[in-house]
């Protein structure tokens, strides 16, 4: 069925477009219009005046509404995080697990796996956050599954997980370059994270191919002036992208602010939300404003992805079309996917969130 979304102020992740209506069908976006070119066969959404963006994509995320996808890695867990994103102005989300015992990997491929099957929405892949990774960078993954690969480690995860691990977070100190590019021939998106690689070895990686790092600042070595680290390879490099956590607790908002001013459109926004868990291998203690393990490390947010952007604009002072390319665009670009998701365009996804002028969250439209 043709709609048209109009009477709205649209971004459509390159500019805004004032005067224009969105016409969709079929899952997809048809044109981008003038208002007084809408088919008349067109079924009408008016939006009195609110703002149309493209649909938020969260690349790091463990669980919502209760259900935590490392202890109970199944189709339910990933429904409920689906409901929770949605419920953030998140369509599209990557379900992540922590430094695990192969078994539990081996449940998140099959759940995911199952999740498609049954025609479960928005998954883009799954996130393997480790096991490759260094333990001097652990913060709240677990030091007794971290493993250093073999070739045959590498081979038994890709054949194990052909077609959804699609993104995975490991050290680069601590993985042969040999072995990354194996997991890049076979399509994943490699990002380097919880490492203590100082600034050549990180700068090396990211010319050597990785493109993108995991929660910038968090578990990785720190900008020094007489050691610059992973974090001073990232703001030096030209192309590497970084994730980051918009809390105010993982990152202040003012180095939130001044990554952004560094880094620009290789800055992007993760939840790397949980929720409490009182049993199994990661146990999350819920305080007011954030989750820690058992033994008080910071271990994940309470964030959602609109959250994340209205802190960007309220907290750390970005101007808003960024702060929704941070969230929407930018991963997509990270993600290989920003021919058909981050933009209102033709032939883009219909999955659009509805903002007031104050930029609260409405709705999120066009799901399909």
């Amino acid at each position: 069925m043709l709609r048209a979304y109009i009477n709205t102020r649209i971004f459509t992740g390159d500019l805004w477009l004032d005067g224009y209506a969105v016409i969709t069908e079929n899952g997809r976006i048809q044109q981008v219009v003038p208002q007084a070119q809408v088919p008349e066969t067109a079924e009408l959404t008016d939006l009195k005046g609110d703002i149309l963006a493209p649909a938020f994509i969260d690349l790091q995320i463990y669980g919502g509404n209760g259900k935590l996808f490392p202890l109970t890695p199944d189709v339910d867990t990933l429904k409920a995080t689906y409901d929770y994103c949605v419920a953030g102005g998140a369509a599209y989300f990557m379900p992540t697990i922590p430094t695990h015992s192969p078994e539990v990997i081996s449940k998140s491929i099959a759940a995911v796996r199952q999740y498609w099957q049954e025609g479960g929405k928005g998954v883009l892949g799954l996130h393997l956050e480790g096991p490759f990774i260094n333990a001097e960078k652990k913060g709240a993954h677990l030091e007794q599954y971290i493993v250093t690969p073999t070739a045959a480690d590498i081979d038994k995860l890709l054949a194990e997980g052909e077609g959804v691990i699609k993104m995975m977070t490991l050290a680069p100190e601590c993985c042969e370059p040999a072995l990354v590019k194996r997991l890049q021939r076979a399509g994943i998106l490699v990002s380097a994270g919880h490492s203590n690689a100082d600034y050549a070895t990180a700068y090396k990686s990211f010319d050597d191919g990785i493109t993108t790092t995991t929660h910038l600042f968090n578990a990785m070595s720190p900008l020094h002036h007489r050691a610059p680290g992973m974090i001073g390879a990232i703001y030096d490099h030209p192309y590497v992208h970084a994730s980051i956590v918009p809390d105010g607790i993982h990152v202040d908002f003012a180095a939130l602010r001044v990554s952004h001013k560094m880094l620009g459109e290789r800055l992007f926004l993760i939840t790397d939300a949980v929720v409490e868990a009182k049993e199994g291998d990661y146990i999350y203690v819920e305080e007011s404003d954030r989750f820690v393990n058992a033994n008080g490390v910071l271990a994940g947010s309470k964030l959602t992805m609109h959250k994340g952007v209205k802190n960007c604009i309220d907290k750390a002072c970005i101007l808003p079309e960024e702060a929704l390319r941070m969230a929407s665009l930018y991963p997509a670009n990270v993600a290989g996917l920003s021919d058909k998701l981050g933009k209102i365009a033709d032939g883009y996804s219909t999955a659009m969130v509805v903002l007031s002028t104050n930029w609260d969250l409405k709705q999120l439209i066009g799901l399909s």
